[in-house]
């Protein structure tokens, strides 16, 4: 069975950008000694699936981060070309979140990370993801792009564990309760 993984900063105010989708408040606090879990997390990925949004931002990045298949939900980029350097590695689609995870389940993926405000909100409000990984960023920004957003009802979560770093970051893992 397919299933959905998230893995993500926010500031501790909940956003995961500032409006303009700036996420420079992150990168600098990036301490490359300080292992914060992502190698062993994107390890055990089979596929991302990705908003515009976090895909337009990625895509700044150089090289290309990612490894694994991308598949980026879009109805604006749905009918675009990949760019060339990213053709095999990355697909754009206007898939449901449902769509999508049966497409990939289809193609025999099992763990899908799940990035991106609004794709992760849309996957929780339909009950595809797993867990949660989301590491707090001792930064307020007072306004910016939430990571979550509103619901129908509750989502229950059961605390597997929570660890700090002495750069400040708190990182906690929730799982979805079904």
């Amino acid at each position: 069975m397919i299933t959905g993984h998230v893995f993500i900063a926010a500031s501790l105010d909940g956003f995961i950008a500032r409006q303009d989708g700036d996420i420079e408040w992150l990168i600098s606090r990036d301490d490359p000694a300080e292992d914060h879990g992502y190698p062993r997390f994107i390890a055990d990925i089979d596929a991302i699936i990705m908003g515009r949004g976090s895909y337009e931002k990625v895509r700044t990045f150089e090289p290309w981060p990612y490894n694994k298949p991308v598949l980026v939900l879009s109805k604006q980029l749905a009918t675009s070309t990949v760019p060339e350097a990213l053709q095999g590695r990355v697909r754009f689609s206007d898939l449901s979140a449902q769509g999508a995870m049966a497409l990939l389940e289809k193609e025999g993926r099992r763990r899908v990370y799940i990035d991106g405000g609004q794709i992760i909100q849309s996957f929780l409000r339909e009950g595809l993801i797993e867990d949660l990984v989301i590491t707090h960023i001792p930064v307020l920004l007072g306004a910016g792009r939430p990571l979550f957003g509103a619901l129908d009802g509750d989502i229950s979560l059961t605390h597997v564990s929570t660890k700090s770093f002495p750069s400040g970051l708190v990182q906690s893992h929730y799982r979805v309760r079904g």
